[in-house]
């Protein structure tokens, strides 16, 4: 019987983004039309990613407002006990991809980590015609996070089950990356 591990993933970006689009697509396999904004919801799903089995518990959050300035901070439930993120913009929206920046750099500053376990995600890729933000600035972002990007639809499930099965394996790379030993050799 396989080890089944926890993992918590946060959802963040501005507001009608997707973000519970996402989730609920990835969860229940449907897209929602038509919901009220959300507060803040959970959803839990077991993963099974070759031999191992994760059981996913996804933190939807309401869209956050610009986090520019310093009475604007991530609260610590978004920082403790959080293995991985899903930062989520439109690619209909400039606006939302530079929240999205500002939004990584309050979590780079709340972990105090070089590296954290992110999956870009540029939602709405469905609405080419009305794009704001290329794939290739998103990939230019993701990059110089030293994180992954993917563009998406929630409208498409194949697209949305990637999406978490990457932040999966972000989370196990920087484990990884922090988990090795680190010797001093006297030669």
């Amino acid at each position: 019987m396989p080890l089944v591990r926890y993992r918590k993933v946060v959802i963040l970006g501005y507001r009608s983004v997707g973000k519970t689009s996402l989730a609920h697509q990835f969860v229940k396999g449907e897209f929602l039309e038509g919901y009220d904004p959300t507060v803040e919801n959970t959803y839990s799903k077991i993963v099974t990613l070759g031999k191992d089995e994760f059981h996913l518990h996804l933190v939807d959050t309401a869209g956050q407002v610009p986090v520019g300035d310093e009475y604007s901070i991530l609260p610590y439930s978004f920082i403790i006990g959080v293995h991985g993120y899903v930062l989520v913009y439109s690619v209909t929206s400039l606006h939302s991809f530079q929240v999205i920046e500002s939004l990584y750099q309050k979590l780079h500053e709340g972990h105090g980590k070089t590296r954290l376990p992110v999956v870009l995600v540029g939602n709405k890729a469905d609405l080419s015609p009305d794009r704001e933000v290329q794939a290739v600035e998103g990939k230019k972002l993701a990059e110089s996070w030293g994180a992954t990007f993917m563009e998406s639809s929630a409208r498409e499930t194949q697209l949305t089950q990637g999406i978490f099965t990457k932040v999966i394996q972000e989370i196990a790379r920087v484990e990884n990356s922090y988990g090795q030993e680190r010797r001093c050799r006297l030669m």
